[in-house]
């Protein structure tokens, strides 16, 4: 994809992507992302995929979405100097992820430029997230 290929970028740096459902949409998602931040979108989906092979994936509101049968567990959101990673049912989850939310028992957790994240506790909130009850999206 060139960059005269690459969608639009939102005035945070988030990529208007069309909502769809799939993995083919995710990854435009992914390839999308400026510069550094496309790379962590694939290590996200990388880990997430080797946790949980049977992932459903859908794009909605410019944000992928990550779910089972009975609803979504995670999402993730590009900023220009971090991309956010959403746990839905975050406040459940220990240790809990850092970022507090105002919705519900949403937490996050931002991945900087210069952050070697820690992907062994990724895997284990994806871990957690499963055993959880499913988000439904509005």
């Amino acid at each position: 994809m060139t960059d005269t290929d690459k969608p639009r970028l939102s005035s945070c740096g988030n990529p208007y992507i069309e909502k769809g459902d799939g993995d083919e949409v995710v990854q435009a998602y992914i390839a999308a992302m400026p510069e550094w931040k496309s790379a962590v979108g694939e290590r996200i989906d990388a880990v997430v995929e080797k946790v949980f092979p049977d992932v459903r994936k859908q794009v909605r509101w410019n944000t992928p979405f990550y779910g089972k049968e009975d609803g979504w567990f995670l999402a993730m959101y590009c900023y220009r100097k971090y991309v956010q990673i959403t746990f839905l049912s975050g406040a459940l989850l220990d240790p809990m992820p850092p970022k507090a939310s105002k919705v519900g028992d949403t937490r996050y957790w931002e991945i900087h430029g210069d952050d070697d994240f820690d992907v062994a506790q990724l895997a284990d909130w994806i871990r957690q997230s499963l055993k959880l009850d499913g988000h439904k999206l509005t």
